[in-house]
């Protein structure tokens, strides 16, 4: 039996998201030997949204994290994690939701990120007015153009302001490299290093200033092995916990294993070299072309088109997939997958054993 097939399968509605425990763990231990000290990891829970998955790195030594929102935030919360910083600039409700949630958890340190004067000074006065200042880390533009501002005068005059507010704390430097994911690592470790370069002048200013050393966290999955050379640098992979097609192909020096698939059967033979399954756009994450998934069992299936909960395949023998036929997928993002599933099997030595609840897909768990 290969190690994604399960002995229970026919207790398993589908289409479904099946975790790999073991292989988890194997994914969390092998990060952990690619950085010289696990405190210098800062995981992107993103990718699981699980607290269960979250348990299982704090029980490794890991006690940073990082996360995109409140309600991530919120499950990082309630499983005690010491150190969260939302990489998120907090605006309107979200602000005082952050709030609700640092009166919440006392034993989690929450940090957000601010790029901005207004919104660093909206986040200062709602904190200050509770009598407490929040931790924030400068979000750096360096070439993903998304958020964040560049480094450079601008950007050290607004690391020296946000000093000056009784409600906030700058802690740090935030630079998300995400646009770089070269296949080519002597490309992608130019690119990373060319982008790199303002931030670490940018720290020196801010020390030559007489401010205190800004702590610095970089990088995303495709830049990791890069950061984690630089001493002291705080590293964000998030999508080694349960890896994906995508990353499998355009990462060859990162070997984590795939460790969540989407489970899914065959509904309807077409003809004799069509068939249909029950994973459409609602099963797995629609923002990329085609081929979204690739079927472990059936890799020479391609795909014909997808629809809300359908996704027709051309094989070469229709016959050999009857319906009922189970097929084990690895997404070619797994991220947004993950997101679609309310709960995720778990597996253990070829079978379920259990599940948990994607409690984080929610936008509010409690806060």
């Amino acid at each position: 039996m290969e190690w994604y097939q399960l002995a229970n399968a026919a207790q398993i509605d589908s289409p479904a998201v099946v975790v790999y425990k073991d292989r988890i763990a194997e994914n969390i231990s092998l990060l952990k030997t690619m950085i010289s000290d696990v405190q210098r990891l800062r995981p992107h829970v993103k990718t699981n949204k699980i607290a269960e998955v979250a348990q299982l790195m704090l029980a490794e030594g890991i006690q940073k994290f990082k996360c995109a929102t409140i309600a991530e935030a919120e499950m990082l919360g309630m499983v005690n994690a010491p150190d969260v910083l939302m990489a998120y600039q907090p605006v309107g409700p979200k602000i005082v939701r952050l709030l609700e949630l640092v009166q919440k958890y006392p034993q989690t340190g929450y940090s957000c990120l601010v790029d901005s004067r207004d919104a660093a000074l909206a986040i200062s006065d709602i904190f200050s007015a509770q009598g407490r200042r929040l931790p924030v880390y400068l979000d750096l533009n360096v070439g993903m153009n998304r958020t964040g501002i560049k480094p450079g005068k601008a950007a050290l005059e607004l690391y020296q302001y946000l000093h000056t507010l009784s409600g906030v704390e700058p802690v740090g430097l935030h630079a998300y490299d995400g646009h770089i994911h070269d296949t080519d690592m002597t490309i992608r470790k130019e690119k990373c290093d060319a982008a790199y370069a303002p931030v670490a002048v940018l720290a020196a200013q801010i020390t030559d200033s007489g401010l205190p050393q800004p702590a610095i966290v970089a990088g995303g999955s495709p830049t990791f092995p890069i950061h984690a050379g630089r001493e002291a640098i705080q590293c964000s992979p998030g999508t080694f916990i349960f890896w994906d097609w995508g990353y499998g192909k355009n990462l060859p020096e990162q070997p984590f294993k795939w460790a969540a698939l989407v489970l899914s059967r065959v509904v309807s033979v077409i003809d004799d070299t069509h068939i249909c399954l029950d994973l459409g756009h609602k099963s797995v994450a629609a923002e990329s072309p085609q081929p979204r998934v690739h079927f472990l069992n059936a890799p020479a299936a391609s795909p014909v088109s997808q629809s809300e909960e359908h996704l027709v395949l051309q094989v070469a023998d229709a016959a050999q997939y009857p319906v009922g036929t189970v097929f084990y997928g690895v997404p070619l993002h797994i991220c947004p997958t993950v997101a679609l599933y309310e709960k995720a099997y778990v597996a253990e030595k070829n079978a379920v054993v259990a599940n948990w609840r994607i409690v984080a897909r929610d936008r509010q768990i409690i806060v």
